[in-house]
């Protein structure tokens, strides 16, 4: 299973890591990734990051913690 992350951080202007034929792929708004208690299952469970794919899939990576760790990276990127 491959998984791309975005962080939004506006129109036009995102950060990526993954390939693009990823099997998930998962998005959140930069000001939401950047907060410090920032959880990706909670924040998927919020409404407020969305994720493409098969849900069991999206769920187990989410659960993983991994989504949250690269996403985190992801939004401190300059």
């Amino acid at each position: 299973m491959t998984a791309q992350y975005r962080v939004v951080v506006a129109k036009q202007d995102e950060r990526v890591e993954g390939p693009d034929e990823a099997e998930i792929v998962v998005s959140v708004p930069v000001s939401i990734a950047s907060d410090d208690r920032f959880d990706a299952a909670v924040e998927f469970m919020r409404g407020r990051l969305k994720a493409t794919g098969h849900t069991g899939s999206v769920l187990e990576v989410l659960k993983s913690g991994e989504a949250t760790a690269v996403l985190r990276r992801l939004a401190s990127r300059p």
